[in-house]
């Protein structure tokens, strides 16, 4: 297998369409899965496209999120997130099992079954406060941003009304190319949460950050650094899916038809969603532990390894017509929420939004339609979540 060696590939990659990958990931996927590329500020990494690969990756314990020495390694931007290497590199994987086992009972079968009803219920209002409004509108300020925002404040037991200061937080912190902007974010994000749980230490409630102050061991710090996380990780992505979905079923009239005609495809639906929404030309960073080889190509312990999740989900040989939208295609395993050791904790939490938003807005507004084209939609850039600005729609 041939492997671009001279580095002269570097992102984020020119994408001229909000729903259509980038033409050049498109090329390096087809030449192979792994790819010697730049990152948006110069610093070479692995580029790895394939599904089989990320699939495996996603789960091997020889790649971690830690660094023996954080300051000389690679960068994918300037996020104080995921810019670069985070975590201490001898106890990741303990401080990572940990993590998981303060946080995975809050997120459980029967907590998410009894979250749904919550969950459908704050979409019906919404949905009602659209048809009030009336037509034209836009579907993130109406739907997509307000309804995970809800659900996860309730969730963790954040007021609701502190909603716009914590989101300017939220996105600051998430700015890949403005290091001073997302550290002061994310320090304004930490400094919040811990006001929280001084508030949950006299006044607890029947939420996650009350139950994670009342858990033995658990430092006010880490409760609050755990529940700022969720309330970040909680919102932030969902709103992206929800607004794409909703652009790739309104653009496929076909797909938006299928569905009203039959409700029980909202779960193949929603797999379909969270698989196409996400085209590729980034990855999740991982930095090599030891000496590997990946699809016969040879990474060195310490370089920084990007598993395009977005590019294994377009993997032609495990998804046929990948770029095509197919609300009854039979989900091959999509990676959206990761795999293994990793997986997406809240990944059930989405799928429950995901589907009561979309099993009510087709059947309530089946005439709804885009007001402009989906090349005139506006993407956020320069953010580790991406996602359109507003979603323009009548009916």
């Amino acid at each position: 297998m041939s492997v671009q060696r001279d580095v002269d590939i570097q992102l984020p990659f020119e994408k001229p369409h909000p729903l259509q990958a980038a033409p050049l990931l498109r090329t390096l996927q087809a030449a192979g899965p792994v790819h010697r590329i730049r990152t948006a500020v110069g610093d070479e990494a692995w580029l790895v496209t394939g599904y089989e690969q990320v699939r495996s990756l996603l789960d091997d314990d020889r790649l971690g999120r830690s660094h023996p020495d954080p300051a000389s390694a690679a960068r994918t931007g300037e996020s104080a997130l995921f810019g670069g290497p985070v975590g201490d590199f001898t106890t990741e994987h303990t401080d990572h099992a940990r993590m998981r086992a303060l946080l995975q009972p809050h997120f459980s079968p029967k907590r998410m079954r009894a979250l749904r009803p919550r969950v459908e219920a704050l979409t019906a209002r919404l949905l009602d406060e659209l048809a009030e409004h009336g037509s034209p509108a836009d579907l993130v300020e109406a739907l997509a941003l307000p309804l995970p925002i809800a659900v996860i404040c309730e969730l963790l037991g954040v007021p609701f009304e502190d909603r716009a200061q914590f989101r300017t937080w939220t996105r600051a912190a998430a700015d890949v190319q403005d290091g001073a902007r997302s550290q002061q974010g994310l320090a304004d994000l930490f400094r919040y949460g811990q006001e929280l749980v001084a508030r949950k230490r006299r006044e607890p409630g029947d939420d996650v950050i009350s139950q994670l102050c009342a858990t033995e061991g658990v430092s006010d710090g880490e409760a609050a650094a755990m529940g700022m996380f969720l309330l970040f990780a909680g919102h932030e992505t969902t709103v992206v899916a929800i607004g794409m979905g909703a652009v790739l079923l309104l653009s496929n009239p076909a797909q938006w038809q299928a569905l009203l005609a039959d409700p029980d495809r909202i779960g193949s639906a929603v797999d379909e969603i969270l698989r196409a929404q996400g085209t590729g030309g980034g990855g999740i960073p991982r930095y090599a532990r030891t000496d590997l080889e990946i699809a016969g190509v040879t990474v060195r312990a310490g370089e920084l390894v990007l598993l395009d999740t977005g590019s294994a989900n377009h993997d032609g040989a495990v998804f046929p017509e990948p770029d095509r939208f197919d609300v009854s295609r039979r989900d091959a395993g999509h990676v959206t929420f990761g795999h293994g050791a990793r997986y997406c904790i809240g990944a059930p939490l989405a799928r429950i939004e995901l589907q009561a938003v979309f099993s009510r807005l087709v059947p309530r507004f089946p005439e709804m339609r885009l007001a402009v084209g989906v090349d005139g939609l506006a993407v956020h850039t320069g953010t580790l979540t991406g996602g359109l600005r507003e979603i323009p729609v009548t009916w």
